[in-house]
Parts: C-alpha cells; sequence; structure tokens
C-alpha cells in the first residue's frame, strides 16, 4: 500500500506533469518529454537533473547517428514518490467533501 507524503519536489506543475508522463511510460524520449510539456531544451533539462539529483529520475544518452539521443524514466524512489503524492493530493480532495 502507498504511504501517503505530499511530496515538495514533485508539486510544482512543471515537475508534477514530468513525472505523471514520466510515470506512464518505461522510458520516454527528451523530444516527446520536450514537445508534450512545451519547454526549451535547458529548461527540460533543468527539470531532469533536479528529478535526477533527488534521485527520482534516471536518464540515458544513447548514439543516434552522429548525435546523442536522451531519454528518461522514473526510479523506483521516483515510482515511490509520484504515487505517495498522488495519494496525498487525493487525500486532500477527500477530506474537502462535495462542493455544495
Amino acid at each position: 500500500m502507498t504511504r501517503a507524503r505530499f511530496d515538495e519536489l514533485i508539486h510544482p506543475s512543471t515537475r508534477l506533469t514530468l513525472v505523471a508522463t514520466l510515470a506512464a511510460a518505461d522510458w520516454a524520449e527528451f523530444a516527446f518529454l520536450k514537445e508534450r510539456l512545451r519547454l526549451s531544451d535547458s529548461a527540460l533539462s533543468k527539470q531532469l537533473a533536479t528529478l535526477e539529483e533527488a534521485g527520482y529520475v534516471t536518464t540515458e544518452r544513447r548514439p543516434a547517428g552522429t548525435r546523442r539521443k536522451v531519454r528518461a524514466r522514473l526510479t523506483p524512489a521516483g515510482r515511490e514518490a509520484f504515487d505517495g503524492h498522488v495519494a496525498a493530493l487525493r487525500a486532500i480532495v477527500a477530506e474537502a467533501g462535495p462542493a455544495e
């Protein structure tokens, strides 16, 4: 069972969208993430680096012709943090009760 835990690192909307996107895939290509999140190369690189530093994401650089392609995925710690954050958000919403 996932322990509900609000995660300040994941919570900002850009990171939450990035982590949610990675949670739905095994690996995601940098170009796909860039398009999905509508970020510049540098902005996406910064977000990935922040998550990687926290141990939530791992990246891999693979040769692709004369260039290198970057792809990313959640680590087990990242998936646990995401699941806990989602559980915490659900608990907050459930405590609010139905709108009147």
